[in-house]
């Protein structure tokens, strides 16, 4: 099988992260500048085998697009040239930095280390994964 790739989109950073090859679970891999995100994944799904990519839908509360969403439709255009055969799904992203902030502090992890914004994205990037990865389950049990 092959992998499934998330992204949270950031101006500054990108977080990314990556299933095990069964797609089981996903796992944070890297944090990278928005700019060398296309470079990073070409050099990526040319050496593991990607199934899709999952880019973070950041959302406001009332439903409608945040205001980096011009910045991700650029990126998103960019990448379909780039990588035209790399299916792209968008998911929900909303509260998954408050709940990756939230996981550091569970996980017992000392103030400053919490700090560590680039931490922060590679875990809402695991969150957006592992919650995508959810969501296919239950559309699979439910036809």
């Amino acid at each position: 099988m092959s992998r499934i790739l998330a992204i949270d989109f950031g101006s500054k950073r990108c977080g990314i992260a990556v299933t095990d090859s069964l797609q089981m679970i996903g796992t944070g891999l890297k944090t990278i500048a928005p700019e060398e995100l296309i470079p990073f994944l070409k050099k990526y799904t040319s050496e593991e085998e990607v199934e899709c990519l999952v880019v973070g839908e950041p959302l406001q509360k009332d439903g409608t697009a945040s205001s980096i969403e011009t910045e991700i439709q650029a990126f998103l255009k960019k990448l379909k040239t780039t990588l035209p055969e790399l299916k792209i799904n968008r998911y929900d992203e909303r509260f998954t930095s408050k709940m990756a902030f939230q996981s550091m502090i569970d996980s017992g992890l000392k103030k400053k280390d919490r700090q560590n914004k680039a931490l922060v994205d590679e875990i809402s990037a695991t969150i957006i994964l592992n919650d995508y990865l959810e969501f296919r389950k239950s559309q699979a049990r439910n036809g």
